[in-house]
Formats: C-alpha cells, structure tokens, sequence
C-alpha cells in the first residue's frame, strides 16, 4: 500500500532518510508535537519494495520515515534540526556500519516552502561549517511512500535489548533526549 498521508487538518507530514529507519523512528516518537511516525520506504522507482529487496540496494529506494506532526507545537524546521543532529549528513550512502543507498541521507519534501526550508538549513549548516565536511543530504519532492513490514514499526521500543538497538539506536535515542531534553514528550 502507497501512502502519502495527507496532513489532517491542522498537521503536516515530513519524510527522511537517514540511515536505518528504526532510529529515526524511535527518536522522532519521543518528539513532542510528532503525532505518529511510520517506518517505509521512499525514492525508487519500483512499486511495493520489501526489506529484503530494498536491502540489496538495488531498488533505489530508502529506508525512511514519515513523520506526523503539528506544526503549532513543532516546526518542519525543527524536525529537520533534529534530523542532522541524530544522523551523520556527510556520509555519501552510508550511516555508520550501514552502506548502500538505502541508508542515504535525504529529505523528501511535500511542498515547496518544505523545500525551502531544507534548503535554508542546509546553506545555514554550510556557511556555520557544523560538520567540517560537505553535507551530501540529497533534497528532492517527496514520490510514493510503502510503508515498511509490520515488525519494522515500532521496532526498536518492543526490542531494546537486540544488538542493534543496544549498540546503535538507543546511543542515538540517548544523544537526542540530552540535547532535546526540553522538546521531550512527557
């Protein structure tokens, strides 16, 4: 199934790329004026992508997220601060361990002024030279979103304790709840 949940009244979607999808999930969860956020895929051509084909990195696609949220508590542009915060942008196809293009940093934008604003972080993280190396996030409209198997959603807060969320998701839950602490859910 193909979504591309229009916003509710009174909502906006946002949708990132940012290595695996079950840190950026578990992250964004905790966001406050985030609503819901679902785990997917984005950015290939083909239609109905599965984990396993997108993980040979041959479908062009993503792994992703589309973020739920409303903008009178939380702003598109504070979405995108935390997204380049939990995440490195400078890595071409790559998020720590994980290679290939399916763990691209990119932000899929659902209008112009969204695309905008990317684009205006972006400059701004350049010109303040925060990351010493070029920011390689790609920014493109956002196509087709196929939301991910059911045991990718909420993956990492039903299993804390597997490896890969011990060693990589909650050190990153653990950064964005420091830096964040006053943008916390309560």
């Amino acid at each position: 199934m193909t979504t591309d949940r229009a916003a509710r009244a009174g909502t906006e979607v946002a949708t990132l790329a940012g290595g695996c999808f079950w840190c950026l999930e578990a992250v964004y969860d905790e966001l406050t004026g985030v609503e819901s956020v679902e785990s997917g895929y984005i950015g290939g051509p083909g239609a109905h992508p599965t984990y396993e084909a997108v993980c040979t990195g041959r479908t062009g696609h993503a792994e992703a997220v589309q973020i739920t949220f409303d903008p009178r508590v939380v702003s598109y542009r504070d979405i995108l601060d935390v997204f380049f915060a939990i995440h490195d942008p400078t890595t071409l196809n790559r998020q720590g361990n994980d290679t290939g293009t399916q763990y691209r940093s990119a932000i899929f934008t659902h209008s112009p002024e969204q695309q905008a604003v990317a684009k205006d972080v972006i400059a701004a993280l350049t010109t303040e030279q925060v990351f010493g190396k070029p920011i390689v996030t790609e920014v493109s409209p956002a196509g087709p979103f196929y939301p991910a198997e059911d045991y990718h959603q909420e993956y990492a807060a039903r299993n804390p304790a597997q490896p890969y969320c011990a060693y990589v998701v909650n050190p990153k839950l653990a950064k964005f709840r420091k830096q964040f602490a006053a943008r916390l859910k309560k």
